[in-house]
């Protein structure tokens, strides 16, 4: 997938970048970007660059490359150099009759030492650097796909208010024009004044859903500009002149639930995170474990000294030097035998989170699954609902100007309509939610294809 690569290549840039990543040709601290065009694919790329969580993500994915390179050193070989000078109190001097032994003295050296056997870490030790560099991966994609989801979600947020602004401002005006031709027939003395009075409350009750859009429109703005990692200018207060450019996409999407459920499975990052941790502990059993066995090493160096039978500094021997050394503890107080019991019961437990983590996974895409299909199934029921609406209001104005119908008849028809657009409006922002949510949850990526 190229979205899979996406993040794949931006993880991998995370561990050889010395510093965090910067949108290119990107300025959020002037206000043009704020008006410029902006599709759900660029406010997802805007994210990946400047999203505060994203770049924390990224600072640590950078620590877990140290974490690697840690552990992997244990098995590398070690390049020691050394160095003394020491100048002692003549009195301090110990000398042979008839001789003067120097009161100066220096050496230096270098060594190379390579651990050849330590009951198994060495060879641990690099299994568990590349674990521990897969599973960060693992954890920093977890971190961009749920980020993502959230900036989707949010882009949807603010459709779905500037849609019922336009829906309730709709219904003002419907109500509004039905006010003036109630006052224009209660003019012409063909109408009571309670018809005025009833058509002026219509309007009064509608216009707090009106201001509630907005108000729900401005707070959406302001959400999506803070996910996208926005600098806001101090000088704009309310509106935020966003300007998006996608709309719902409420295209037939088909999935089977026991292959969702195995996609997740196989694919949601935050379990392969919990293999990896599974694999890390382990390995920690090898570590604890190798407490019981000795450690081999061996060496290699060259030293410099001075003569001991000299007070010429000058005077001085050299040369090459190796071997090989071995260690073991007999017995360390039971301290190796606390590590492997403490390292036994870590694994045990990465084993329970990972299944139990797992169940939950699943639990997660039967849940999406369910809430997808309620939205689709809504959404179908609204197809025609809409038109039922606009024809009900024309046959109730028709009844009204005949004679055979009310104005309560027309009054609860524009309800009726108003309701059936809001209706629609939140079905449609309700089925793409709930696709992107199924998506997250099965695993599929949300990150753009570039």
């Amino acid at each position: 997938m190229k979205t899979l690569n996406l993040i794949l290549i931006l993880a991998l840039a995370g561990l050889a970048a010395s510093g965090t990543v910067r949108a290119e040709g990107m300025d959020t601290n002037t206000a043009a970007w704020l008006s410029r065009p902006l599709s759900v694919a660029d406010a997802l790329n805007i994210a990946l660059a400047q999203n505060a969580t994203i770049l924390k993500a990224k600072n640590d994915l950078e620590a877990s490359h140290g974490v690697v390179v840690q552990t992997r050193a244990v098995a590398l070989p070690q390049v020691q150099a050394s160095a003394k000078y020491q100048d002692n109190e003549i009195t301090f001097v110990q000398n042979y009759p008839g001789t003067q032994a120097p009161h100066q003295s220096w050496n230096g050296g270098i060594q190379i030492v390579q651990a050849i056997y330590e009951g198994g870490r060495l060879k641990a030790a690099f299994r568990a650097a590349t674990a521990t560099k897969e599973q960060a991966i693992a954890q920093y994609n977890s971190t961009v796909a749920d980020t993502l989801l959230n900036v989707r979600l949010a882009y949807y947020d603010v459709l779905l208010a500037a849609q019922q602004i336009t829906v309730h401002e709709a219904s003002v005006n419907l109500l509004q024009k039905e006010l003036e031709d109630q006052q224009r027939r209660f003019d012409a003395g063909t109408v009571p004044h309670f018809n005025v009075l009833r058509a002026e409350v219509s309007v009064a009750n509608e216009r707090p859903n009106l201001i509630h859009a907005r108000n729900q429109y401005r707070i959406a703005k302001n959400n999506l500009s803070n996910l996208l990692g926005y600098n806001l200018p101090r000088d704009i207060w309310e509106n935020i002149p966003l300007n998006l450019t996608d709309i719902f996409n409420t295209a037939p999407w088909n999935v089977v639930l026991p292959d969702a459920i195995q996609q997740a499975l196989s694919s949601r990052t935050e379990l392969l995170a919990l293999r990896k941790q599974v694999e890390l502990s382990d390995l920690n059993i090898v570590n604890a474990k190798s407490g019981y066995k000795p450690t081999v090493s061996v060496f290699a160096g060259y030293d410099w000294v001075n003569s001991s039978f000299s007070t010429d500094l000058g005077d001085k021997f050299d040369g090459w030097n190796a071997g090989a050394q071995l260690s073991w503890n007999i017995f360390d107080g039971a301290l190796t035998h606390g590590k492997v019991i403490q390292a036994n019961a870590q694994y045990e437990h990465a084993k329970t989170d990972l299944l139990d983590q797992s169940r939950q996974i699943e639990l997660a895409v039967r849940t999406a699954y369910s809430d997808f299909i309620e939205a689709r199934e809504t959404l179908d029921s609204q197809i025609k609902v809409q038109e039922q609406a606009d024809e009900a209001l024309r046959e109730a104005r028709a009844r009204a100007e005949a004679g055979t119908g009310t104005q309560l008849d027309v009054l609860d028809a524009e309800t009726s309509l108003t309701q059936s657009r809001t209706t629609q409006i939140q079905a449609e922002h309700d089925y793409v939610a709930a696709r992107a949510r199924l998506e997250r949850a099965i695993g599929q990526d949300l990150a753009p294809a570039k």
